[in-house]
């Protein structure tokens, strides 16, 4: 625990997906072990989570997430309209010493409200490019605090406020210390991001039966699939007699990450510094459909920093991802390199540097 103490209640608002929850609850326990009280406030997503987290109160407001069409839109303001009110109420309540969003949608109304009441708020950005709401709140925060080392998305008029803190994740994750996996078998995470993507189920199996009859068979793989697409993956890895765990769901992250040699992956915020704190070589593959191409951004963080290869999903054959497979397998020396960029290139003690911005405000 952390000997400098304060007092005091923080409002933590976030949208319902694990993206921006996680770092908001990592970021309440670094709080609550300096003294402080926490309060969450979510949407009906976000309150599913409660069950694992009993001793922080949870609060729900109306939130809508930005859909296609006028109605659509409509009913976005309309909600945002209504949360916000009900978090004004919350926090006159509450009268909280900051409010920290995470972003998304559900964040709104609690941050604004704050900043029509006077209280300091800060906002925290997991991705290399500000989301919607984040933009909405930025420009009447006292801080912006970013994950990614990428200053080029935020407007200059807002970088003197800004702040690199890192994207606080999980202790279990942040304790791997070095890069040693197991000799002899050669291991592959595969993770497709909180909705799976089917061109991972199809697409590593054949590029594993396309490697060397050598480095196929020493070849591990722990794979995260969509539920429909697990048996069809299961079949192919089967056919080539390869040793492989496929979930819809994996549950520990942590321990797959610190015994993988490399990490196939989408290139959300999370599962990018995840890796960059881990130090884990890396090869995104990132959701091509986002407007702002925010997972490409972020996946070219830890490439420029030679700890990651970016390959793009619209292009991508089974045969170029064997070939990078290849390389990697063939060339340990330059895995532990990688393992060592992405080190240095993500901090680890990211809540440590956000809770000591939220109690600076």
């Amino acid at each position: 625990m952390n000997s400098e103490t304060h007092s005091g209640t923080v409002v933590l608002s976030a949208g319902g997906t694990g993206g921006h929850m996680f770092p908001a609850f990592a970021l309440a326990r670094e709080l609550q072990a300096r003294g402080l009280s926490v309060v969450m406030v979510t949407d009906a997503r976000g309150a599913k989570y409660k069950e694992q987290y009993p001793d922080i109160p949870f609060h729900v407001v109306r939130a809508e997430t930005l859909r296609a069409g006028v109605v659509a839109k409509l009913r976005l303001l309309l909600d945002l309209a209504v949360g916000t009110g009900q978090a004004m109420v919350l926090l006159r309540k509450l009268k909280p010493r900051a409010v920290v969003g995470f972003g998304g949608y559900p964040s709104f109304p609690s941050v604004i409200a704050a900043q029509v009441l006077g209280i300091p708020t800060l906002v925290h950005e997991q991705n290399a490019v500000l989301g919607k709401a984040n933009k909405l709140v930025a420009g009447l925060a006292r801080k912006i605090a970013l994950s990614l080392p990428d200053l080029d998305a935020i407007p200059k008029a807002w970088r003197a406020k800004t702040i690199v803190t890192g994207n606080p994740v999980r202790a279990d994750i942040a304790a791997i210390s070095h890069y040693a996996p197991p000799e002899g078998i050669f291991r592959i995470l595969v993770l497709g991001g909180s909705q799976g993507a089917s061109v991972f189920s199809k697409t590593v199996p054949e590029a594993i039966g396309m490697l060397p009859e050598d480095k196929r068979k020493a070849v591990s793989v722990v794979q995260q699939c969509r539920a429909n697409d697990i048996a069809m993956c299961r079949h192919a890895y089967d056919v080539l007699g390869i040793n492989a765990r496929l979930e819809s769901f994996i549950v520990d992250v942590p321990a797959q990450l610190a015994f993988c040699h490399v990490l196939i992956a989408r290139s959300g915020a999370s599962t990018v510094t995840e890796a960059g704190v881990a130090g884990r070589p890396a090869i995104f593959v990132p959701y091509p459909h986002h407007k702002d191409q925010q997972q490409l951004v972020n996946a070219n963080v830890l490439v420029k920093a030679g700890a990651a290869i970016v390959l793009d999903e619209r292009t991508m054959t089974a045969r170029a991802l064997s070939k990078e497979l290849e390389k990697l397998m063939s060339n340990p020396a330059h895995l532990a390199e990688m393992a060592a960029n992405a080190r240095k290139t993500l901090v680890s003690d990211a809540a440590k540097r956000l809770a000591d911005a939220v109690i600076a405000l």
